[in-house]
């Protein structure tokens, strides 16, 4: 409970790129020269600058596996600056009430959404780019509507990807005013961003609220697009991928492979789903086709065991 007492006010910040060692709290993988605190003369401040490969130049925090975050504020917001033409992504470990520990993967690398028990990918084709930008995520609306109705408890991990410019990241327990969207619909009551966490107003910069509407926008011109290039889509079949001989002895934990057998699960009914990847369908509107071709097996091994830790 100490963890949650200082989060009553209105932001809990979790980085920021100012300091004499702001990435201290932070594992780094990949390249060292991949990922480096610069002086960005357009905000007259520090940045973390993230470049190459997406896969591999990456932080996370905490740094070490059994520590958590605990930030149980509803609007994680990254201040970021994504440039033209590049990947980027971040993953976030989440626990809901039930105390599963789930893991949402949100990339400019995938094209469609995609849903397995304890693990998401998420597509970004609608991040602004070019422009400094508040991106903000809706925790709890994210985890209720893409793993079923969880509630979420807790954000217990990020990681942060290539590519980008990172200033800052914290939470928000109210919802900040979406300046992304020019199609002229009436704003909804919102809070402002905490000036202790605004760029300066001379700096260009919008603010989005990532949410599956306008996930779901976007990927529906990318499908069409997809089935024009192929002709038709294809389904493939809902067997259990696990159930292969060829794969090795091996799982995931929150993006890194770990030598041996998963945790076994107490949970009843959980590996009967949990090498499936189900057809994803929000409000009637939308209807996805089965993704277990996009997804490496070895992630789909992670969802044998409830109990991953970052």
């Amino acid at each position: 409970h100490k963890k949650t007492q200082h989060q009553t006010g209105k932001f809990v910040e979790i980085f920021s790129a100012q300091g004499k060692n702001p990435g201290a709290k932070w594992k780094i993988f990949g390249s060292p020269s991949a990922i480096s605190k610069e002086y960005d003369n357009e905000l007259k401040g520090f940045v973390f600058v993230l470049q190459g490969s997406s896969l591999i130049n990456k932080m996370k925090l905490p740094k070490e596996t059994r520590q958590t975050l605990g930030l149980i504020q509803q609007f994680l917001t990254l201040q970021i600056f994504v440039p033209l033409g590049k990947d980027f992504s971040t993953e976030l470990l989440i626990t809901d009430l039930g105390n599963i520990k789930r893991r949402l993967y949100l990339s400019t690398v995938h094209k469609e959404l995609s849903v397995t028990p304890l693990h998401a990918k998420v597509p970004l084709f609608m991040i602004k780019r070019k422009i400094w930008c508040n991106m903000c995520i809706d925790l709890v609306a994210f985890t209720s509507e893409i793993f079923r109705g969880a509630v979420f408890r807790s954000l217990d991990g990020i990681i942060i990807s290539a590519n980008c410019k990172l200033r800052k990241i914290f939470t928000l327990k109210s919802k900040p005013q979406d300046t992304a969207e020019g199609d002229g619909v009436p704003c909804e009551p919102a809070d402002v961003i905490p000036q202790n966490c605004q760029l300066n107003s001379d700096v260009p910069q919008v603010t989005q609220l990532l949410n599956l509407t306008k996930i779901h926008k976007p990927e529906i011109k990318c499908r069409e697009n997809t089935a024009k290039e192929t002709g038709s889509f294809v389904n493939r079949g809902q067997g259990n991928i696990l159930s292969s001989k060829t794969q090795d002895v091996s799982h995931i934990a929150f993006g890194s492979k770990i030598l041996g057998p998963p945790p076994s699960s107490n949970r009843r009914g959980n590996a009967k789903v949990s090498g499936k990847v189900r057809r994803v369908k929000f409000q009637n509107l939308f209807q996805y086709s089965n993704m277990t071709d996009l997804i490496p097996a070895s992630n789909l091994k992670m969802s044998l065991s409830t109990e991953t830790t970052l």
